[in-house]
């Protein structure tokens, strides 16, 4: 990945989370937590020890996506067996002609030359697209994360 394309897929990583975020919180926060989600996980950008930043290329040589690799975040550092799916991204126009399954095929490879055991990753549960992409390629859920908002109830006493 160029720093540009490392540019670009900060922006958009940003821009995704944050929205998954704004569901929960208002817009600025997410916006920060976002940000700070990068900060604390890619200090040195393309250069964070341990962490792999991908452009993906097609067989004509065309950047299709991107994809960012690292350390299992729940791990302890320097203990980690597990590897993490933070990012990936295929471009709106490359979608469903394969890609994807291929990017976790090349993550997974990536995976196994580093030494780790297991490729984890997470997905909201509202898109449909990714976790049956997910499900065809052989993940299992291993965790489920449920919410429910709620009204406040008025103040009785006023």
């Amino acid at each position: 990945m160029t720093p540009s394309e490392y540019d670009a897929a900060t922006e958009h990583r940003e821009a995704e989370t944050a929205r998954e975020l704004g569901k929960f919180m208002p817009g600025e926060l997410a916006r920060e937590r976002a940000h700070q989600g990068t900060a604390r996980f890619l200090p040195d950008g393309l250069d964070t020890t341990g962490h792999h930043l991908v452009a993906v290329e097609n067989g004509s040589g065309e950047v299709v996506g991107n994809a960012w690799i690292g350390p299992d975040p729940r791990q302890a550092a320097g203990t980690a067996s597990s590897a993490w799916l933070y990012d990936i991204n295929v471009f709106p126009t490359f979608r469903r002609r394969g890609y994807g399954s291929a990017v976790l095929s090349a993550a997974e490879e990536l995976v196994a030359r580093e030494g780790w055991t297991s490729l984890g990753l997470n997905v909201s549960g509202d898109n449909e697209a990714a976790i049956a992409l997910y499900h065809r390629n052989g993940y299992d859920v291993e965790s489920m994360s449920l919410r429910k908002s709620v009204q406040q109830a008025p103040d009785i006493n006023s």
